[in-house]
């Protein structure tokens, strides 16, 4: 029964420590500022019966795990996180807890390549997918980022992952397809339900609708690419909406 007891609670405290912080250290957010998070969800927390029984070594990590989780050191939780998945090498669970810890703490290439892992075994797993085109964003490799997030799209269909390859496209300069991808988003009746995150005229954080952000890049689109006449469009349906969405005003000034 003790046994039992302790590999539960490796179940439970893996968890907690995929979503902990270093100390010292915040956490990384899942997603940037001026970006609305996708929501794939976590795989299920690994069963019981699916770590070895009765495994001296097993019940030593998790103890280990546990008394690192409990004194805020996490590095030596990660350590025991790794000792636990060498014990237990399908628990997919595990390795994406790694994972995460990898990205929240910014440690993105490691990120990508334990999240590679978990696609190589199920290229259809959203959680390790979000995690996997998020860490290549953070490095910089955007068209393959943008890859991995129109395959997350494909199975989520979910609307903060369009917007987040939205905005890559345009950062890639590739006009045609970020325009589609905001014409696809302002065609959803849930868009004003979404929100986003940008400074407001006082330079704190303020939400908004998605739509002000959509149409605000529109309005950039057009103004990239010379279109004064429908950039200003865009930036006034955007300040009709948000009339103090300080990106549109500045994109309306040039359009003088």
């Amino acid at each position: 029964m003790r046994s039992l007891l302790l590999l539960l609670l490796v179940c439970v405290s893996v968890s907690a420590f995929a979503q902990k912080k270093k100390k010292g250290e915040e956490a990384k957010p899942a997603t940037p500022p001026a970006t609305a998070p996708a929501e794939a969800k976590k795989p299920e927390s690994a069963k019981v019966d699916s770590l070895a029984p009765r495994d001296v070594l097993t019940e030593h990590f998790a103890r280990k795990y546990a008394a690192a989780v409990q004194w805020n050191d996490y590095d030596v939780a990660k350590d025991a996180l790794y000792d636990l998945i060498i014990r237990n090498p399908q628990n997919d669970s595990l390795i994406f807890d790694l994972a995460v810890f990898y990205y929240q703490n910014r440690k993105s290439a490691s990120a990508v390549l334990v999240s590679n892992e978990l696609l190589a075994r199920n290229p259809k797993s959203t959680a390790a997918l979000e995690i996997n085109a998020a860490g290549l964003e953070d490095l910089g490799v955007l068209d393959k980022a943008i890859q991995k997030y129109e395959s997350l799209y494909l199975l989520t269909t979910n609307m903060g992952v369009m917007y987040k390859m939205a905005f890559l496209q345009y950062r890639l300069k590739r006009y045609g397809e970020s325009g589609a991808s905001a014409d696809i988003l302002l065609s959803n009746k849930e868009i004003d339900n979404n929100k986003v995150q940008f400074n407001g005229a006082d330079g704190k954080p303020k939400d908004y609708s998605m739509k002000v952000a959509v149409l605000n890049l529109k309005g950039m689109l057009a103004l990239d690419q010379g279109d004064k006449i429908n950039a200003k469009k865009f930036f006034d349906q955007t300040l009709a909406v948000a009339p103090d969405f300080v990106l549109a005003k500045e994109g309306l000034a040039k359009c003088k």
